[in-house]
């Protein structure tokens, strides 16, 4: 049996899930049809759209379905009419890319040591720039597991009449996450990083915000995102989301202190990215400096350990994160990267099989660098 512990990029389908998938495949009818069978897939659609809106604290409506994170992302930041983007200097591509093809001003805010936006200095961009600002920053960091100071950041904003949009995809199902209490404008999550489908996200729109769709032609979502939705993922979503937002998070904290417990006793001296911040209970990011990330992720996949380097939006590619640059970690640092992320069927067994894997791996890295 192979150790899965890469969540963060997604994780396996939650049997809450699979099961009202199954249900929903049943079904025939486009939810945009008037007929009893367009009006059960809108039933459905509807009943999932309520239990995203639950498990966030906020109302239906403002529940748009997508296709993932990236849309819902691309969609907050180039649908809202501000005059200029501000977005941290961690933000997922999605986020920094969407920025840039906005044709308004960008500006980055930078972060401590420990991955953790500066306020000092968004607030000096918002007094020194000129009009109004979205500003976009992530709830909980895809690479560290590093939690922002979202709350402090709405302040800030609304002190200088901003827009903040939050891409919460890391954060959902792992810790709780209230739009209202938040008080963004815009929130993305997704479904497949706790335990749902592929393929399906939703954006959450404060009510009485206009936000331009991405996508045009018919009305579904309110008009904000044309194009026949996808019954049975939206139905998984729901589901995994119910599922994920009832847990708690004991059990994950306590294996990943195992973890980094293991790696700081374990061979060679290694960094843990983030250590001094709050973070995700299930992340854990470090580096042992000299060990090259593809060279260890080759290794810990023959011995049957599934990890990764960071982001998993590289296309299969081992990429310098621009988190850890950000941070300020020297370049063998950055290319020693690792990423192991627990999840909901992360049991002990799966720990003790990456451990072992660690400590072959890392011992045999220093005995040829001794030997060298």
């Amino acid at each position: 049996m192979r150790a899965y512990l890469d969540h963060n990029a997604t994780s396996p389908l939650r049997p809450q899930a699979r099961k009202v998938m199954i249900a929903a495949l049943e079904q025939c009818g486009n939810a945009s049809s008037v007929h009893a069978e367009g009006r059960a897939a809108r039933a459905t659609i509807e009943k999932a759209r309520e239990e995203i809106a639950r498990a966030l604290g906020t109302i239906a409506p403002t529940v748009v379905f997508t296709s993932g994170g990236s849309e819902s992302c691309n969609m907050a930041v180039r649908g809202v009419n501000v005059d200029r983007i501000i977005v941290s200097a961690i933000e997922h591509p999605c986020v920094l890319e969407a920025a840039k093809v906005c044709g308004k001003p960008v500006s980055l805010i930078p972060v401590n040591a420990d991955g953790v936006v500066d306020l000092a200095a968004l607030e000096t961009l918002l007094a020194e720039g000129e009009g109004r600002a979205l500003i976009s920053v992530m709830m909980a960091n895809n690479e560290t597991g590093v939690i922002q100071p979202v709350r402090e950041v709405v302040a800030l904003a609304q002190q200088h009449g901003c827009l903040v949009h939050c891409d919460a995809v890391q954060a959902f199902g792992k810790i709780p996450v209230n739009f209202g209490l938040l008080g963004v404008d815009m929130l993305t999550v997704s479904a497949h990083k706790l335990g749902g489908p592929q393929g399906v996200g939703a954006l959450i729109i404060r009510d009485g915000l206009v936000v331009a769709p991405l996508i045009v032609g018919g009305g579904q979502e309110l008009r904000r995102r044309a194009g026949t939705e996808n019954v049975t993922a939206i139905a998984g979503f729901a589901a995994a989301a119910k599922a994920a937002t009832g847990e708690t998070e004991s059990h994950i904290k306590a294996l990943r202190e195992q973890v980094e417990s293991a790696l700081e006793q374990g061979p060679g001296e290694i960094v843990v990215f983030g250590k001094g911040a709050q973070r995700l209970s299930n992340t854990v990011c470090f580096a042992l400096p000299g060990l090259a990330a593809d060279t260890a992720l080759i290794a810990f996949d023959l011995d049957g350990v599934a990890v990764s380097s960071g982001s998993a939006c590289s296309s299969g590619k081992v990429a310098a994160s621009h988190v850890l640059q950000a941070m300020g970690a020297s370049g063998a640092q950055v290319g020693s990267a690792i990423r192991v992320s627990l999840g909901w069927n992360t049991t002990g067994t799966d720990v003790n099989r990456f451990i072992e894997s660690w400590q072959r791996i890392a011992g045999r890295h220093i005995a040829q660098a001794a030997a060298a």
